[in-house]
């Protein structure tokens, strides 16, 4: 059975940092890309950052350079380490890992039930 689980969120001034953590069971992790998404009320689920099985990282846009996103094979563990924190970023994130295959239907995602990190201005 593959679990994926989210800790870390919490609730947090403007300016300060969180780091969340990211569990994964029941799967090799270390072949896996780990993505953070996060989803704000009544908006639509955006991706934050993802690492690659190499070790790769991207992040969107609006991260502006105050997130990492890293990863422990040894620990089956991802992280996102945010810093700079803005009211704006309050959200559900959410852990993602995926395979991809040759084609879309052979793609793999198992998602967390998601941590809840609200920043307070």
């Amino acid at each position: 059975q593959v679990r994926v689980v989210e800790s870390g969120g919490g609730l947090v001034q403007a300016g300060g940092s969180l780091t969340l953590s990211c569990v994964s069971s029941g799967i090799t992790f270390s072949i896996y890309e780990m993505n953070w998404y996060r989803q704000a009320p009544g908006k639509l689920r955006e991706l934050v950052a993802k690492i690659s099985s190499g070790g790769n990282t991207n992040y969107a846009d609006f991260v502006e350079g105050r997130f990492t996103i890293t990863r422990d094979n040894t620990k089956n563990t991802a992280y996102l380490q945010m810093n700079s924190l803005k009211p704006e970023d309050t959200a559900v994130y959410y852990c993602n890992a995926a395979q991809y295959g040759l084609s879309p239907k052979y793609d793999r995602h198992f998602w967390g039930q998601g941590t809840q990190v609200t920043v307070s201005s």
